[in-house]
Formats: C-alpha cells, structure tokens, sequence
C-alpha cells in the first residue's frame, strides 16, 4: 500500500469526517504526551505537532504552553482543513499540509520540541524521516511520540481478527508490514531506528487505556459506525463482497455488544511513549 497517498486521498478524507471518534478512541494518550514533552519548555518554545490531524493534541500543547507557538503539519488537506477551522481563534497555532519526512519550517528556526500522536508509524524509510526531524530540532530539544505495542496487546484490533479471519484471511497472511499502525511495537526497532538517526537513548513507557469506540444513544451502532470506516475492519470491507460484507457486519455488532459496560463500548489498548533528545556525541 502507498501510504503517503493513502493519507493524502480517501484515508485522510474518512478521518477528517470521523475525526471526533477516532479522538475518543485516543484521547488519554494527550496527557502522557504532554507529561512528557510540556515540563521545561522554555517561554516562547516552538512545538511541532507531525501527524496533527484534526489538531487535538495541538490544542493540548496550547493549552499547556501558553506562551509557545505551535506548529501542526499532515499529509491530508481535510484533515488540516479540520484542525484550522477548529483552531480559527488560536493565535499561537499554524496547521500546514506537509510530509514530516522532508517539511521544514520557512524560515528555518529550529523546533524545542517535536510531539506526535500515533504519526510516526507511517514512514516509508523512518531512519530517514527521523534524521531530518532531528535536523529541524534545537540541540536541546526533545522528541516525544505515542505508537501502538502489539496487535495482540490491543484489543480492539485483536477481537475483530476472527472476522477478517473469516471472510479475507489474505489480508493476515505474510510478515506484518513495515508501515502501519504496528510497525513500532517492538521497542528494540525504535531503538534502532531512533540511534540511526542520531538521537540518543530513548526513554520508553508502557501505557494502557480504554479505547473507547462507541457511546451515546446507541453505544454498539456508534461502535460499527467507527469500525466500518476506520481501521483493519474497514479496509477489508473494501475487499469483499455485499453479501461478505453484511455477514461480517452482524459479527462486528455482536462483538462490539459483548464490550458494552457503562453506556459505552471499550476495548484494552496498548501504547508506547518514547521521549528522546539529538545525540550531543552525534553531529547534524
């Protein structure tokens, strides 16, 4: 799959029209990022948000360093267009379309700090994406992003895997992809990949949390309403036929109800926090 047209065409479109649940499903990443990238930052820093979508966490960083000005970059127009909208009467915030592996600011200052909600999984050569992030960061900058771990250690990927089984088991066949939502779950290759590109040591955390994928009047219709559209599920509706497809919906609906409690469906989910700085040893 090409990644970066797929978040230039439908893929980002369909997260710009979700993008209030796909923020629910997220949502209590904001805090452990900003715990680990907001302390310290000096009077004025500049923040990049890469990976920004409808501009949630760039709003977190705002409200949190009221004195920086952040930057907010993504591959998809809609979803930037989302986040400008949203962030009309913000004067300390920009949002730009951009691909974070070769973007740099106009007028060339150097970033404080970089942060990222789930953006960085999606490079097709992320030592190289990496090593130019690491070119737009101040010597005393940090990075800090949020990744999923395993498939198996997010349960609201995990509990679909019996219906892709089912109905397009092509789709599991083979080595998991280099790109994707699960490309960094092994912390030895952020490891890797972040000391190919220049950064010391980083520091990586284990967060869990409800990824809460349906509530309101009808919690499990809110739920396949999410599903259908956005993830694993969603892409292998686009493999199957009608008939395929509304069997597999029905399973969706009884999987969804058995995670209903408290007027919402959730699912275990399962992240990395990574907080690093540019190797001093290692010049840009």
């Amino acid at each position: 799959m090409n990644v970066t047209f797929d978040w230039q065409g439908r893929v980002g479109e369909v997260w710009a029209e979700e993008w209030r649940r796909t923020d629910r499903t997220l949502a209590p990443i904001n805090d452990a990022l900003l715990a680990q990238a907001a302390p310290g930052l000096p009077s004025g820093a500049r923040i990049l948000d890469l990976g920004c979508g409808a501009g949630t966490t760039s709003f977190a960083l705002a409200d949190a360093c009221p004195g920086a000005a952040i930057t907010g970059i993504d591959l998809s127009e809609a979803l930037i267009a989302v986040a400008r909208e949203r962030g009309a009467d913000r004067p300390n915030l920009a949002f730009e379309v951009g691909d974070a592996s070769c973007w740099a600011p106009a007028d060339g200052s150097a970033f404080d700090a970089i942060v990222s909600r789930h953006g960085v999984m999606f490079f097709d050569d992320p030592i190289a994406a990496f090593t130019h992030l690491r070119g737009i960061m101040g010597p005393d900058a940090r990075l800090v992003f949020s990744c999923f771990r395993t498939r198996a250690e997010n349960h609201w990927a995990e509990a679909l895997r019996p219906i892709v089984e089912r109905f397009a088991p092509q789709m599991l066949a083979g080595p998991p992809p280099p790109t994707g939502p699960f490309a960094f779950a092994d912390p030895a290759r952020i490891i890797e990949i972040l000391s190919a590109a220049g950064f010391a040591s980083p520091r990586i955390e284990p967060l869990d949390f409800d990824y809460v994928a349906g509530e309101g009047d009808d919690p499990v219709a809110d739920a396949v309403a999410l599903f259908r559209r956005i993830g694993p599920f969603a892409a292998m509706l686009r493999e199957i036929d009608a008939t395929s497809a509304a069997a597999a919906m029905s399973d969706l609906a009884r999987v969804a109800a058995t995670h209903l409690a408290g007027g919402r469906i959730s699912f275990r989910a399962a992240a990395w926090i990574v907080s690093t700085e540019p190797d001093p040893e290692r010049p840009s």
